[in-house]
């Protein structure tokens, strides 16, 4: 899978369950760490470790795994790292103290179209 649609896939698992400001960053250019991070809020603990394992979950069923994780013992930041592509689904005041998005401003952000469900619609 390519890293753009492996950014995207996540991406979309993550809204699917309700992460807040789910945000795919390109940042090719400007580290060798990745090329997109992927960067997410839960609401709770338990929701920032439920949203880490359904991206491992439906990555898993696709025969993609991790090369490494971090953060599941804290629950306030979770990091997923699939090489091309790093996730991170932070407790709402360690995504404010870590401020990833301004630490990587020069990063482009990569829209990414989301179901909407019906009842979303309505």
């Amino acid at each position: 899978m390519e890293s753009l649609q492996l950014a995207t896939a996540i991406a979309r698992v993550l809204d699917k369950k309700k992460a807040g400001e789910v945000k795919v960053l390109k940042v090719r250019d400007l580290t060798v760490l990745a090329d997109y991070f992927v960067i997410a809020t839960g609401t709770s603990t338990t929701h920032v470790k439920s949203l880490a394992e359904e991206v491992e979950f439906q990555l898993d069923q696709q025969g993609v795994k991790p090369l490494r994780t971090e953060g599941y013992d804290s629950k306030n930041w979770i990091l997923l790292d699939y090489g091309e592509v790093i996730v991170h689904v932070f407790y709402p005041e360690a995504r404010r103290f870590y401020d990833l998005e301004h630490l990587w401003a020069d990063a482009e952000e990569c829209q990414v179209e989301f179901e909407t469900s019906e009842t979303d619609a309505q």
